[in-house]
């Protein structure tokens, strides 16, 4: 297992899990250090950045499972792997590699962080996260979210964005895959995430598959000490 990464610390303090994942997707909302850069502000949308918008909201409304093998690197060099699983809406689960069973695990209501080190687990309600931002049903890149950058280049598509009432809580860049040259969709492939201390780390996707039947029970969280919590539609 990588050291843990800062990019969660000032987030979640009982769980020491390298997780810039769980920063993107995981993580409640704290209140910015003092040092943090400032939030970048809202980008004037043109007509194409605005049908580039929509392109991305609807392939995370039609995205209902995805499987993927990823890779995370931290600001500090921190490493760490494992495996991401995503049933919209409400639902995704964090494997990590190594020797620890750290995992992640999101059931329609709560995500819940199992630290194996510690052998303790935190959670906090969807809705508090930024998780929200893509596990909602109804994805809108406007609203309570601000699309603060948008950026092309050949077979690839870059969108940032913040919540628009915290800014300063961290920023979630999107990297998709963009075949349009082609006549082809659009695919996920990473997230670069910087949060509220200023640190950045990127998660890469690796095989991805979309598509397949997942096993709800996948999304239920089962305390590791024997005792399962509740939480969220079975």
């Amino acid at each position: 297992m990588a050291p843990p990464a800062p990019i969660l610390r000032p987030m979640i303090r009982t769980v020491r899990l390298a997780a810039a994942l769980a920063v993107a997707l995981a993580t409640t909302l704290a209140a910015p250090a003092a040092d943090a850069q400032r939030a970048r502000a809202p980008v004037e949308l043109s007509a194409r950045d605005r049908a580039d918008v929509t392109r991305v909201e609807r392939y995370l409304a039609g995205l209902t499972t995805l499987r993927a093998a990823f890779r995370q690197v931290a600001q500090d060099g921190g490493e760490a792997s494992g495996t991401f699983h995503l049933s919209r809406p409400g639902r995704m689960r964090i494997d990590y590699d190594g020797r620890r069973n750290n995992f992640i695990v999101a059931d329609g209501t709560f995500i819940y962080q199992w630290d194996d080190s510690l052998k303790s687990f935190s959670s906090t309600f969807i809705g508090q996260t930024m998780a929200d931002l893509i596990l909602r049903a109804d994805v809108r890149l406007s609203g309570d979210v601000a699309v603060t950058g948008l950026d092309r280049q050949p077979g690839r598509l870059e969108i940032a964005m913040v919540q628009a009432s915290e800014p300063l809580q961290g920023e979630l860049t999107l990297v998709f895959e963009d075949g349009s040259r082609n006549d082809g969709p659009l695919a996920l492939r990473q997230w670069r995430v910087i949060d509220a201390q200023g640190l950045a780390t990127v998660v890469t996707l690796f095989g991805v598959e979309t598509g397949m039947t997942l096993d709800r029970r996948l999304f239920q969280f089962n305390d590791p000490r024997g005792r399962e919590q509740g939480g969220g539609d079975r």
